[in-house]
């Protein structure tokens, strides 16, 4: 059943809401030294950091679905120079120098999602139109005298070039080509009644993508100007107020006018009044926010720099992950230097898990939209690949891709590589036209993941290997299929929307099984159990035997399907089939296993461990061998939490995280930005460590061996570089998110597919104050509170009518239900198990105290 979708009541009071959520703003009272730190603004599609020089607002348009090319591409060979999501620079001119070195306010408002900048006899207030793709800038000035405001587009890119008999026609249509080999980037500059513009085109054999951004101002006569071949500008002199409007569009259909759909905006967006947007924007906001917040207290303030760090994190999702397409993780919406950014343009799902694990709790559904819009879109490509390249059904979902998955390779050189990388033909007998097909390719492309970096020689481009044959660290990476699949599988299980199953996870489920099931090097052994031979278990370990990464992700998407198939009624003879593999899966590796891979020196406690040998490389750090920290799959996919009944799987859980930690824990202990670490933390119930390293994976401390601006420390917009050049990015705040929802609420099933079971607080420091309002598997919306070391308030809200079993928040009492605010039955025992009905709202309360009363709602 799906889950009732009519508005809720807000989480907390509007007026404490406002007080809550403005405690993240950011507030600048200087420019900043590197535009990396600029302010954030977007609408979810596109968006632009803004900064300062002494008289110039800057900002870079980007957008979500500008790509310059697709899988099929064989133009972009060198790491990092292939890009994506720039638009345009545009640089706002004033008279005078009203932004000086110090003295200035620009304040970022995240509750009203608006920006207001107060410079020397100029404000500036931007404001985002959430559901058309344009931007506000009102500008307040001097009302006696007139000034004269201008913006500027300049193009991205630019190479002196001759096109032959096309080069006068390019220079007449104000419009530059730079070819980067079959790849050629088409700008071009539009002055068009009182409005500019400013295109772009892509292309390369079938593909195309287009986006045009536009800019005019609101009931103002202004006049256009070509500055240079990359530039244009438009002028206004005004008394008092003026308003920029500034659109973008993006197209990949051939046949479609980026330009005319820009325009269109304009004229839609200029119809209404500056007080119309300004207050749809604020309603937006207001009631993104209304679905959910957190309020934190402690004396040292850490809860409230936790606070702080979460909202910020929210708001940077709302504005960048509501288009076609997932923002990229290194760079996001936020690039400062054209399309330069390290890690260039394909999605790493490690990565991009950061900003989409931790979203289900907070309802907000949506903003996850795009990635599931993304990995389904490339689902026929996938179950090709399956086949092509690996020999198997089902799909398989490289961890590394471009937006549209992997390209339909030719026959020949399918059947060559599957038996390559599947270790049937020697690596040293691989082909000519093999080694001339992945000349063309990009080494961060899982598929050709073996090819280092390469060099040029006498003119031409000569790859190098990792030497390591067909193995680089995403190269037999098949984990990151069943962790998407698991991300499908969490959606449905936080809403129970049966047509959601049905149509967008069961076949991505599915397919992940399958192609597992079919994979040729997971075989039925002596032993009664199948074996995983020959597979990555993460980035650092090529080529083990029962991978860690795949025998838990085995055990869970199996688990999950079966459930699934249940639940919708399908499948019945491929359950049995799927039960019997389930049951017969080899089992989780461990150190005491005879070919443990770790060192022959270690005589510490039986924890898990990253697979069996022999290896092709094993990490050599001194934790490499035990799961990778950056995953840790059995978190992932929720395999061991506090509401495991495998109490010996949960012991090695244990072990295993004290091991990862083998320094001890202090108040300095680092958490690096993908660690999965802190959710490990609240997973096991480990207050301890969460009160440590949550608020330390927020800090990013600079690394002294970085070579990033800050030494990849926090920037003053809390992102940061260290995902390198222009890659910035808030992996740290969406990874800490999530371990910040598992200590204050879980809803884990004692095992993957089974019920879930709701466990409010479990791992938050007793120390620390805390009421939130969050999502619970079952569909459920939990509102509670804790205050010195109690909970005090307890309230479940059924969006769908399902049972729910709750931990007994008062375990030494029994406790009484309010079903919409009327007392109902009582409980007692460690697990209250109680039906409800669809949009019911029902009360937990201790008996014999006043503890769990209602707070009156506004």
């Amino acid at each position: 059943m799906a889950e009732n979708t009519k508005p809720r009541e807000r989480s907390l009071p509007e007026s404490e809401l406002g007080r809550v959520i403005s405690a993240s703003d950011l507030i600048y009272s200087r420019p900043v030294v590197r535009s990396e730190e600029g302010i954030p603004v977007g609408n979810g599609r596109m968006g632009s950091l803004v900064w300062t020089s002494s008289n110039q607002l800057h900002l870079q348009i980007n957008r979500v679905d500008v790509y310059a090319n697709n899988c099929r591409t064989n133009s972009f060979v060198e790491v990092h120079d292939d890009y994506c999501g720039g638009c345009a620079f545009l640089d706002i001119e004033f008279e005078g120098n009203p932004f000086p070195e110090s003295g200035f306010r620009q304040h970022l408002s995240v509750y009203d999602g608006t920006l207001t900048i107060d410079g020397a006899g100029v404000s500036i207030r931007i404001v985002l139109c959430m559901e058309q793709d344009a931007f506000a800038i009102v500008i307040d000035g001097n009302q006696a005298s007139e000034q004269r405001v201008s913006a500027t587009l300049r193009m991205l890119r630019y190479e002196t070039k001759f096109f032959g008999r096309q080069t006068e026609a390019l220079t007449e249509e104000h419009a530059m080509r730079v070819p980067h080999r079959s790849q050629i980037a088409t700008s071009q500059l539009i002055e068009d009644n009182n409005r500019i513009a400013l295109t772009q085109e892509f292309s390369e054999g079938d593909f195309c993508a287009k986006s045009a951004v536009a800019v005019a101002f609101q009931a103002t006569s202004a006049d256009a100007e070509i500055l240079n071949d990359t530039g244009i500008r438009l002028s206004a002199a005004q008394a008092g107020s003026v308003t920029i409007l500034v659109v973008s569009a993006a197209t990949m259909d051939p046949d479609e006018n980026p330009v005319s759909a820009a325009f269109r905006q304009l004229d839609a967006v200029s119809a209404q009044s500056v007080a119309e947007l300004e207050r749809q924007s604020q309603e937006w906001w207001h009631d993104f926010w209304a679905q959910g917040a957190i309020d934190l207290h402690s004396e040292d303030g850490t809860a409230e720099f936790i606070q702080q760090n979460y909202h910020y994190f929210l708001y940077l999702m709302a504005a960048a992950s509501r288009g076609k397409f997932p923002p990229k993780f290194n760079g996001m919406l936020w690039n400062t230097g054209g399309d330069l950014r390290m890690w260039g343009a394909q999605h790493w799902f490690t990565n991009l898990s950061c900003y989409y694990a931790a979203l289900p709790a907070t309802g907000r559904f949506e903003l996850m939209e795009p990635a599931f819009e993304m990995y389904s879109g490339m689902f026929d490509a996938c179950e090709q690949a399956a086949r092509q390249q690996w020999g198997s059904s089902g799909i398989y979902i490289p961890e590394t891709s471009y937006f549209d998955g992997l390209e339909q390779l030719p026959d020949e050189l399918a059947s060559e590589m599957k038996e390559l990388y599947l270790l049937r033909k020697p690596w040293e007998q691989r082909s000519d036209t093999f080694m001339d097909f992945a000349q063309r390719k990009h080494p961060y492309s899982s598929r050709w993941n073996w090819i280092a970096v390469g060099d040029w020689k006498d003119g031409k481009y000569v790859i190098r290997e990792r030497g390591s044959g067909p193995y680089g660290p995403t190269s037999h990476m098949f984990s990151s299929t069943a962790k998407i699949a698991w991300l499908y599988w969490q959606r449905y299980e936080y809403t129970l929307d049966s047509e959601w199953l049905r149509e967008r996870a069961y076949p991505v489920l599915r397919g992940a099984v399958e192609f597992y099931r079919n994979y040729p090097n997971l075989r039925k052994e002596e032993d009664g159990r199948y074996h995983m031979h020959s597979s990555n278990s993460g980035e650092p370990v090529f080529g083990v035997r029962d991978s860690f990464e795949d025998m838990v992700a085995m055990r869970s998407v199996t688990a999950a399907v079966l459930r699934a198939a249940e639940i919708l009624n399908t499948d019945q003879q491929m359950r049995q089939t799927w039960r019997e593999f389930l049951d017969h899966l080899a089992p989780l590796p461990t150190s005491t296993d005879t070919d443990a891979l770790h060192p022959q020196d270690y005589h510490g406690p039986r924890i898990f461990v990253n697979g069996l040998k022999p290896a092709v490389k094993a990490d050599r750090t001194p934790t490499g061998w035990m799961p990778d920290i950056n995953s840790l799959p059995i978190w992932f996919f929720d395999l061991c939490n506090i509401e495991t009944q495998d109490r010996e799987a949960f012991a090695l859980a244990q072990s295993t995280f004290d091991q990862l930690l083998r320094n001890g824990l202090d108040p300095k202990t680092p958490v690096g930005t993908l660690s999965m670490l802190a959710v490990a933390a609240a997973s096991l119930g480990r207050a301890d460590a969460v009160e440590i390293l949550l608020p330390n994976q927020m800090r990013q401390q600079p690394d002294p061996r970085s070579l990033w601006y800050k030494k990849s420390g926090l920037l003053e917009n809390r992102m940061t570089l260290g995902e390198g050049a222009q890659a910035l990015h808030a992996e740290h705040l969406g990874r800490a998110a999530e371990a910040l929802h598992r200590s204050l609420l879980q809803s884990n099933p004692p095992a993957p597919g089974e019920d879930p079971v709701l466990h409010l607080f479990p791992a938050w420091p007793r120390r620390w104050n805390a009421r939130y309002t969050l999502r619970a598997r079952g569909g459920f919306t939990v509102t509670a509170t804790m205050r010195d070391g109690e909970i005090e308030h307890a309230e479940l809200e059924s969006h769908t009518g399902a049972v729910c079993r709750l931990r007994n928040p008062f375990p030494d009492d029994d406790v009484r239900l309010y079903r919409n605010s009327s007392p109902a039955e009582q409980l007692r025992g460690a697990l209250l198990k109680f039906e409800t009905s669809q949009g019911e709202r029902i009360l937990v309360r201790r008996l014999g105290t006043s503890r769990g009363v209602a707070p009156a709602t506004n």
